[in-house]
């Protein structure tokens, strides 16, 4: 088989599951354990991963500190996802590095130049995922009252992204000469300003670092509502997403492939990688055991607060042995976790309890309890049936999580020719198969600055 899945390894400290902190074979401090990440991005590089994920978020996630202390996930005590990023690419060669940023928190500038280093730090493995902030808690940590509507966010989004790819396009790729005996570091022909203008920014440029080794950080997208969509489809080449059945994957994949042809693109340039919560044993008696191992691990009080969350109301006056209540108000937060947990929940009859501990274990991602033949089985039909190209592996624990994922259901996949036997290129985009994009947007020539003084500064 010629056509072979990408992986990527979702990392979060601990694992995914809402108990995995509380694991007996959990690193319990994994967030703050650079030794902990080390030893994860190394075993996913051993295995052929494309790229190891780190989620993130400006500000605790949610606001109940009760059950947040009884809860290691909901970023309350872990490191800041581009720092990390720099450690690991000092720790590793070949597997890509992908980090969160929100373009609701930051300015382009200087995340154009942070994923730029990391870039060349890594000799070409950074990937930004870029988010809107869906948090209602980090607007407050930013001078904000609120969280921007949904759209305005989106807007945002786009005008941000434009911006730092005018930034990473400041450079020629030979526009550095630095020849000693000429005494001319660099081609000054070969330099551009942005000057770009517009509704959120406004940024000269140049970027003040050389062109990246991809040209562009891999640009990682993973919203699923019509807005999130369309940016993905106008500008991400990686989409991390969650679906529940096939045909619902295959709806997600063939709109966002049709919205890339809209674009101008081909669909092969951007990668539609689902999220999967695999928890494997060599027999499925064995793989239920861990899986229940870990419910029996969550306090009822933690999941409700997931579900509060990512529905976006209120629940706990409600009967928690009853359906949830009709006509949810529509989120100004993540629109389309909201939308495919209450479909869930009608789907299969679930209590809000029963929900809430079942958002507690892959929180609305796909989740595949069974032997390594029976994840490789569904993960082989989604991949070969157009609802995926690749999947983002969310250990339910770590280590042993991601441990069991690689010594049970690799070597399954490469037996049956979906997955790679070892890397053929060293850049994230020579992994995934994606073009590294050519200095494509307009600029002008710097000018002088008035009255400058010729001496060096």
């Amino acid at each position: 088989m010629t056509k072979q899945m990408a992986l990527g390894a979702f990392l979060y400290p601990t694992g995914h599951h809402a108990a995995a902190w509380r694991h007996p074979d959990a690193q319990a401090d994994a967030g703050v354990n650079f030794r902990h990440y080390t030893q994860i991005a190394r075993a996913a590089e051993a295995a052929k991963f494309d790229m190891v994920f780190l989620a993130d978020s400006a500000g605790a996630r949610g606001e109940d500190w009760g059950a947040l202390a009884r809860f290691s996930t909901h970023y309350v005590a872990q490191f800041e996802p581009l720092t990390l990023l720099a450690g690991l690419a000092a720790v590793t060669e070949r597997i890509g590095l992908v980090a969160t940023a929100s373009t609701t928190y930051n300015e382009p500038y200087i995340l154009a130049r942070k994923f730029a280093s990391i870039d060349h730090i890594s000799g070409g493995r950074a990937a930004w995922n870029l988010v809107t902030s869906a948090n209602e808690a980090e607007a407050l940590n930013f001078g904000r009252d609120r969280l921007l509507d949904h759209d305005e966010r989106y807007r945002r989004a786009a005008e941000f992204l434009a911006v730092a790819q005018g930034l990473w396009d400041s450079w020629e790729d030979d526009a550095f000469l630095r020849d000693k005996d000429s005494g001319v570091f660099f081609d000054p022909d070969k330099v551009y300003t942005l000057d770009h203008q517009g509704e959120f920014f406004k940024v000269r440029g140049p970027l003040n670092i050389p062109r990246a080794p991809q040209g562009y950080p891999v640009l990682v997208q993973a919203g699923s509502s019509e807005a999130g969509k369309d940016l993905a489809a106008a500008s991400a080449e990686v989409v991390f997403t969650a679906q529940q059945t096939l045909k619902d994957a295959q709806a997600f994949y063939r709109d966002v492939k049709a919205r890339t042809r809209a674009h101008g693109r081909s669909p092969d340039d951007v990668k539609i990688m689902p999220g999967i919560f695999p928890v494997v044993g060599r027999t499925e008696a064995e793989a239920r055991a861990k899986f229940d191992q870990l419910q029996n691990l969550i306090h009822p009080d933690v999941a409700l607060s997931i579900l509060e969350h990512r529905l976006g109301v209120p629940l706990r006056h409600l009967p928690l042995d009853g359906p949830l209540p009709k006509n949810i108000p529509l989120t100004n937060a993540a629109q389309s976790r909201q939308a495919l947990l209450v479909e869930l929940a009608e789907r299969e009859g679930l209590s809000i309890l029963q929900l809430g501990l079942r958002v507690a274990g892959a929180r609305g991602h796909w989740q595949v309890v069974g032997t390594p033949e029976q994840v490789a089985d569904a993960m082989e039909e989604r991949f070969l049936n157009e609802g995926a190209d690749g999947f983002n592996v969310m250990p339910p624990y770590l280590p042993g999580g991601l441990d069991d994922f690689i010594e049970l259901v690799v070597p399954e996949l490469r037996r049956r020719g979906l997955f790679r036997t070892e890397y053929e290129g060293r850049t994230l985009r020579e992994h995934l198969g994606l073009a590294r994009p050519a200095r494509r947007h307009k600029h002008h020539k710097p000018s002088a600055t008035p009255h400058a003084s010729p001496a060096a500064a």
